[in-house]
Protein backbone atom coordinates (compact mmCIF):
# COMPACT_ATOMS: atom_id res chain seq x y z
CA UNK A 1 0.00 0.00 0.00
CA UNK A 2 1.41 3.33 -1.02
CA UNK A 3 1.00 6.43 1.14
CA UNK A 4 -0.36 9.81 0.18
CA UNK A 5 1.71 12.14 -1.96
CA UNK A 6 3.49 15.06 -0.25
CA UNK A 7 1.19 17.52 -2.04
CA UNK A 8 -1.89 15.75 -0.63
CA UNK A 9 -0.38 15.80 2.87
CA UNK A 10 0.34 19.52 2.61
CA UNK A 11 -3.22 20.15 1.39
CA UNK A 12 -4.64 18.17 4.33
CA UNK A 13 -2.45 20.17 6.73
CA UNK A 14 -3.57 23.52 5.28
CA UNK A 15 -7.27 22.56 5.38
CA UNK A 16 -6.98 21.22 8.95
CA UNK A 17 -5.18 24.40 10.05
CA UNK A 18 -7.83 26.65 8.50
CA UNK A 19 -10.69 24.60 9.98
CA UNK A 20 -9.04 24.54 13.42
CA UNK A 21 -8.50 28.29 13.37
CA UNK A 22 -12.13 28.91 12.41
CA UNK A 23 -13.43 26.61 15.15
CA UNK A 24 -11.24 28.14 17.88
CA UNK A 25 -11.93 31.71 16.75
CA UNK A 26 -15.70 31.21 17.06
CA UNK A 27 -15.60 29.76 20.60
CA UNK A 28 -17.00 32.16 23.24
CA UNK A 29 -14.44 33.21 25.85
CA UNK A 30 -16.56 31.61 28.59
CA UNK A 31 -15.84 28.17 27.13
CA UNK A 32 -12.09 28.51 26.70
CA UNK A 33 -11.17 27.16 30.16
CA UNK A 34 -13.26 23.95 29.91
CA UNK A 35 -11.98 23.38 26.39
CA UNK A 36 -8.38 23.81 27.56
CA UNK A 37 -8.98 21.17 30.25
CA UNK A 38 -10.30 18.77 27.63
CA UNK A 39 -7.34 19.44 25.37
CA UNK A 40 -4.95 18.82 28.26
CA UNK A 41 -6.53 15.39 28.69
CA UNK A 42 -6.16 14.74 24.97
CA UNK A 43 -2.50 15.77 25.15
CA UNK A 44 -2.01 13.19 27.88
CA UNK A 45 -3.45 10.53 25.57
CA UNK A 46 -1.11 11.75 22.82
CA UNK A 47 1.87 11.26 25.14
CA UNK A 48 0.76 7.71 25.93
CA UNK A 49 0.31 6.93 22.24
CA UNK A 50 3.72 8.29 21.35
CA UNK A 51 5.29 6.32 24.20
CA UNK A 52 3.74 3.08 22.93
CA UNK A 53 4.67 3.83 19.32
CA UNK A 54 8.25 4.63 20.31
CA UNK A 55 8.53 1.48 22.41
CA UNK A 56 7.39 -0.66 19.48
CA UNK A 57 9.57 1.09 16.87
CA UNK A 58 12.16 -1.17 15.32
CA UNK A 59 14.42 1.26 13.44
CA UNK A 60 16.58 3.86 15.15
CA UNK A 61 15.23 6.75 13.10
CA UNK A 62 11.69 5.74 14.07
CA UNK A 63 12.69 5.80 17.72
CA UNK A 64 14.18 9.28 17.21
CA UNK A 65 10.92 10.50 15.65
CA UNK A 66 9.03 8.93 18.55
CA UNK A 67 11.26 10.75 21.03
CA UNK A 68 10.55 14.04 19.24
CA UNK A 69 6.81 13.26 19.36
CA UNK A 70 7.04 12.59 23.10
CA UNK A 71 8.88 15.87 23.70
CA UNK A 72 6.45 17.93 21.61
CA UNK A 73 3.40 16.33 23.27
CA UNK A 74 4.92 17.01 26.69
CA UNK A 75 5.55 20.66 25.83
CA UNK A 76 1.94 20.89 24.63
CA UNK A 77 0.63 19.36 27.85
CA UNK A 78 2.70 21.55 30.17
CA UNK A 79 1.89 24.66 28.14
CA UNK A 80 -1.82 23.81 28.25
CA UNK A 81 -1.75 23.51 32.03
CA UNK A 82 0.14 26.80 32.31
CA UNK A 83 -2.38 28.60 30.12
CA UNK A 84 -5.31 27.04 32.02
CA UNK A 85 -3.82 28.11 35.35
CA UNK A 86 -3.31 31.64 34.06
CA UNK A 87 -6.90 31.80 32.81
CA UNK A 88 -8.25 30.53 36.13
CA UNK A 89 -6.29 33.22 38.00
CA UNK A 90 -8.31 35.83 36.08
CA UNK A 91 -11.49 34.61 37.82
CA UNK A 92 -10.14 34.41 41.38
CA UNK A 93 -10.90 37.06 43.95
CA UNK A 94 -7.98 39.21 44.87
Amino acid sequence: MKGLSPLALILIFVVATAAGYKVIRDVPSLLHTPLMSGMNALSGVTILGSLVATALAAATHNKALGFIAIMLATVNLVGGFAVTERMLKMFRER
